[in-house]
């Protein structure tokens, strides 16, 4: 069936997340050396394979999608536009949708709970396992300091739920079929007029400061929205140096451990400059912070 799916068909899952089908192919995975804004650990360019489609959120997961799987929702920025000016937590405008601004101030341990725990309210297998355990209930309270237990989670084979992209999955799907900075072939992350209209960054967030209602920019040519800018998104790699240009990879995943965790695509409190395709970021895995939330993908 996923053969005769076309790049960017959508479909909506029991809960209501909103998916693009990512197409199998291969691209060219960092920045070159000449990309104005290029941060050095995005090289060595090299080829990767995605040998596999699958799909991924349309939209960065929002406040509303995560407070009724996990009951609550820790967001910094909630409410309305102004919420931020009133010490946040105040309610919706009345034209503003509830919650549908992207969850923030969430960890990558975070994360692993609400793949999992979305992944049962849809009757799908988990994808995360913890000490030989898929039930996220049994694991205890996500860590507020690296914890080896959580660290040593695996991706459990065959699996069909939720779960973080990997990083050349995300910068794959970002990319949609291209090769400049940004996707839709913009260059120069300070041309504002090139880019305005593509996602939330630092110089048109100013009068909000703060993140944006998803979808509200106009998506890659996969149908993906808010891939540049709005917040910050967590992948599943350990951080390292990319390996030799000449090692051409084949569905990676990263190294097997590490101390930080990789986040991609940039926010509203950023420059455009990292929110480049290409840009990386990384941060303890119990970091939580309002300018950092997740996109899930699945088999």
């Amino acid at each position: 069936m996923s053969d005769n799916l076309k790049a960017g068909e959508t479909a909506v899952s029991p809960a209501g997340i909103k998916t693009a089908w990512i197409p199998a192919g291969t691209f060219t995975m960092g920045s070159p050396a000449g990309e104005k804004g290029r941060n050095g650990i995005e090289g060595h360019q090299r080829q990767v394979t995605i040998s596999r489609g699958f799909w991924m959120g349309v939209y960065p997961v929002t406040q509303d999608e995560w407070a009724r799987v996990m009951g609550s929702n820790p967001s910094d920025f909630k409410g309305s536009l102004f919420s931020y000016f009133r010490m946040h937590n105040s309610n919706p405008a009345a034209w503003e949708p509830k919650e549908w601004r992207p969850v923030e101030s969430v960890s990558w341990y975070d994360a692993l709970v609400f793949a999992n725990r979305l992944s049962i309210k849809e009757s799908l297998s988990p994808a995360y396992s913890i000490k030989g355990n898929t039930n996220p209930d049994s694991w205890g309270p996500a860590p507020a300091k690296n914890n080896e237990k959580w660290d040593n989670v695996k991706i459990v084979k065959g699996s069909a739920g939720w779960r973080l992209p990997t990083e050349a999955q995300w910068e794959y799907a970002a990319r949609a079929g291209t090769l400049a900075a940004f996707s839709n072939g913009a260059t120069d992350w300070e041309d504002k007029a090139s880019i305005e209209d593509i996602g939330w960054f630092s110089f048109n967030s100013m009068n909000t400061h703060m993140t944006r209602e998803v979808g509200s920019r106009q998506p890659n040519a996969w149908g993906l929205h808010d891939i540049h800018g709005n917040v910050n998104e967590w992948v599943w790699d350990w951080y390292a140096k990319y390996p030799s240009p000449k090692q051409e990879q084949t569905n990676p995943k990263g190294p097997p451990s590490g101390s930080h965790r990789v986040f991609r695509g940039g926010s509203w409190s950023n420059t455009a400059q990292v929110a480049r395709s290409a840009y990386r970021l990384y941060d303890n895995p119990f970091g939580r912070y309002f300018y950092l939330g997740l996109r899930l993908a699945r088999p």
